[in-house]
């Protein structure tokens, strides 16, 4: 069977990211890398879930398929070897295609390459005179049970005057922070991802009446996210209207919607491996009432307040600290808290209404890898990171709260790059003001 030429990979990001981590590896003492895919995961007897690579050993490799470990090799001479399933006609007329090692290693920029069958074999001797291992321990206990028996190996030979390595170290701390500072090739497929969940959520809104029902919204956005050349959501849509908008990971999707509710759409697109995460909370009815406008505003203004203090040099921490100011005078303002502004911000009253954080770390993964803090303090923000900006309110029936504001849920999420002089929006193209949310499905309505 032939390779696929659907889709034609650029290896050049690939191969200059294994070479970064061989850098690195050698400024702190040099070594072996190794590093597998994610393992395939059966749902139910003979059928499985989906499959989906390791981040971490796709960010080095562009590689899909499963079986499949990455070893890099921090020496007088760096090498950067794959193990891969072996090239298997008869498995691929029921599986599909597999590139086998030899057409993998030319199609991906490797030195070297062998099947997954040779990696016992062969690892003890990649570990052989080596002074540090670095590998994911601790992550998966299989895993972690293969690399243990290699060195064990190794250490076994030593009377022979073969030295184990000395150390063990976790190369998902450098991955982070590699992982942390997107690229070019990164933020433009980001670019595509979050295009394409904005389309979705606009065909979500002009495709939402009352009497309809949630998961009848969750499958226009599948639609739009497959049709559009996605793989996959990046995580579980979340499709809740009125009292379910105040659930903050509601996924049953499975209501009718009343006309005077509010609907909250979390949902993004998961594309060529990197992820996009956008919220959008609009009127059933395609038109919002009073109470429901006054919070949408105060989301929207604590969103705005949050995306103008992102800039290189600002804490982690100070978009969050500058959305719970406008949310919190907002809900005073509103009589849904009583005392001062301060008061609420040192108390933390403000709580009851906007329990989460302002936003995450974005990329690969929806909750992207990346410390938040480095030696008790908040990281400084700078160019190339990407992070999501999402306040919300959300207010249950409670006798302190005026009734008009009983089961409304706003959440308002788009995704931020870091620029030189602040922070860019890639998620514009979702509708995000009140006029033009009601434009767009006034027009749909028509």
């Amino acid at each position: 069977m032939n390779a696929p030429t659907q889709h034609v990979l650029d290896i050049t990001p690939f191969r200059a990211r294994r070479e970064r981590l061989l850098a690195r590896m050698h400024a702190l003492g040099g070594g072996v890398a190794v590093l597998p895919t994610a393992p395939e995961r059966a749902r139910n007897r003979d059928a499985h879930y989906p499959y989906r690579h390791d981040s971490y050993f796709y960010y080095l490799t562009g590689f899909r398929e499963p079986e499949a470990v990455v070893v890099l090799v921090a020496g007088a001479e760096n090498r950067s070897i794959l193990f891969c399933r072996a090239k298997d006609e008869e498995r691929e007329i029921w599986d599909g295609y597999r590139y086998g090692p030899e057409a993998a290693q030319a199609a991906f920029g490797f030195d070297e390459a062998w099947t997954i069958g040779d990696l016992e074999r062969r690892l003890p001797d990649l570990l052989a005179n080596q002074p540090v291992l670095w590998s994911g321990l601790g992550y998966d206990g299989e895993w972690d049970g293969k690399v243990m028996a290699a060195l064990n190996t190794v250490r076994a030979n030593a009377r022979s005057g073969v030295v184990p390595p000395h150390s063990v170290r976790d190369i998902r701390a450098e991955l982070d922070e590699m992982r942390l500072i997107k690229d070019d090739f990164e933020l433009a497929t980001m670019r595509r991802a979050a295009s394409i969940s904005a389309g979705a959520h606009r065909r979500a809104m002009a495709a939402t009446r009352p009497g309809r029902f949630e998961y009848e919204i969750e499958a226009e956005l599948l639609h739009a996210f497959r049709a559009a050349g996605s793989q996959a959501p990046a995580y579980t849509s979340i499709v809740a209207s009125g009292r379910n908008a105040c659930v903050l990971h509601y996924v049953e999707n499975d209501c009718r919607m009343a006309d005077g509710d509010l609907l909250l759409i979390d949902a993004g697109c998961e594309l060529d491996g990197y992820a996009s995460d956008i919220t959008r909370t609009f009127p059933v009815n395609g038109r919002f009432s009073g109470p429901q406008r006054d919070i949408y505003e105060l989301v929207l203004a604590a969103q705005g307040a949050a995306k103008a203090a992102i800039r290189p040099g600002a804490h982690w921490n100070a978009p969050h600290e500058a959305a719970v100011r406008v949310l919190a005078q907002g809900m005073l303002d509103l009589k849904l808290l009583g005392g001062s502004l301060d008061g609420v911000l040192e108390n933390g009253d403000y709580r009851r209404f906007y329990m989460h954080r302002t936003g995450h770390w974005l990329g690969m993964d929806v909750h992207d890898a990346g410390e938040y803090k480095q030696d008790g303090d908040w990281r400084l923000l700078a160019p190339g990171m990407v992070l999501t900006v999402e306040p919300g309110c959300y207010i249950r029936p409670d006798d302190k709260v005026p009734e008009a504001f009983w089961n409304i849920g706003v959440r308002i999420e788009d995704d931020a790059v870091v620029t030189a002089d602040g922070c860019e929006f890639i998620t514009e193209d979702a509708p995000r003001s009140v006029a033009d949310i009601e434009a767009v499905m006034r027009e749909a309505q028509a």
